[in-house]
């Protein structure tokens, strides 16, 4: 038997970037104009001008697949990840952050001549707007064993046809579970590009908006995408829906969980998202069932809110075991 196919319950496979918040107030001469609806909003700073800010916190090792990993591992799961990082001090600072959340750095690549990539967070009330910038990494996948979960999500743009790597190593390998929750180049490249890793996908993660972008339908409901999207593969279709909760789909059933209750007013919102999807994942990783892990998810986004960024908030699992023996009053799920 070969004992590294047993070593991991959890690999994240994704970028993995700094973020720098940068903190925007009213006073410092910022704006948002544009109608109630949330799309239409900008943010207006006067041009050619030296604009204030409040203060900023630097975040290292996060991003989608990095955040994922920090869950899983807070939740008791023996994690690795798979990224890119450059040769230069914001790679060892993202290797050391990633050490001391107990993640196995086993396959990371540091790539000699290229940069960390580095985003920049326009941070005004509880939302953000970030400033991105992928580096173009040659993206390989490593002799990863067989991981009992494998969570793959967002990569440059630059990446394909790696996906199609990671789906023949899953293609190769059935007994391997995969959660992927695309980013928005992933969305960006449609989902024919990416056939092979919707239908090798155990559960399958985005939001109302994403849904309808990836199928080109709308104007279509939650039900309706739900079904279209189990069409492509996944056994399990989750969409989030802002403060209308989750639905999950599994075999012809919908399923609705509502979100958690602030405990006090958000901060702001940073990986939300994927708090929700990584920790639902996690605990299907523990053996629960996904009613169960529906439970799970929206109780470490409102937790993540909390904080500055997508991993302070991040609970470990003896707190969420806490939270989940006191649900409040109305939180439960429902069969639609």
């Amino acid at each position: 038997m070969n004992l590294f196919s047993k070593q991991y319950d959890f690999l994240a496979i994704g970028d993995t970037v700094i973020d720098a918040f940068i903190k925007l107030t009213d006073k410092d001469r910022v704006d948002i104009v544009g109608s109630a609806g949330h799309e239409d909003y900008k943010i207006c700073i006067p041009f050619a001008d030296k604009i204030p800010y409040e203060e900023v916190h630097v975040l290292n090792a996060v991003g989608n697949a990095a955040n994922a990993a920090v869950s899983a591992a807070r939740l008791g799961l023996k994690t690795a990840l798979v990224t890119n990082l450059g040769d230069d001090t914001y790679g060892e600072d993202c290797l050391d952050n990633l050490k001391s959340e107990n993640i196995s750095t086993k396959f990371v690549k540091i790539n000699k001549g290229i940069k960390t990539n580095y985003h920049y967070v326009l941070w005004y009330k509880t939302e953000r707007t970030i400033l991105i910038k992928h580096e173009k990494y040659p993206y390989e996948l490593p002799s990863i064993g067989k991981p009992k979960w494998v969570y793959f999500s967002s990569v440059s743009n630059t990446a394909f046809p790696f996906h199609n790597v990671v789906a023949e190593y899953l293609e190769n390998n059935p007994e391997i579970k995969l959660a992927f929750q695309p980013g928005k180049n992933e969305i960006n490249l449609g989902k024919e590009k990416l056939a092979r890793l919707y239908a090798r996908t155990e559960v399958f993660f985005c939001n109302v908006e994403e849904a309808r972008a990836i199928l080109d339908m709308q104007d279509a409901e939650v039900l309706k995408l739900s079904q279209e999207l189990s069409k492509l593969g996944p056994k399990i279709v989750v969409i989030s829906d802002g403060p209308n909760g989750a639905y999950a789909y599994k075999e012809n059933t919908l399923w609705q969980i509502p979100i958690y209750p602030d405990k006090s007013a958000p901060v702001e919102r940073t990986g939300a998202g994927d708090a929700f999807a990584s920790t639902v994942t996690c605990a299907l990783a523990l053996g629960k069932t996904l009613e169960e892990a529906l439970m799970w998810g929206p109780i470490n986004s409102a937790s993540v809110v909390q904080y500055v960024g997508a991993q302070e908030g991040l609970l470990k699992k003896d707190q969420m075991e806490i939270e989940l023996k006191n649900l409040p009053e109305g939180y439960k799920l429902t069969k639609i």
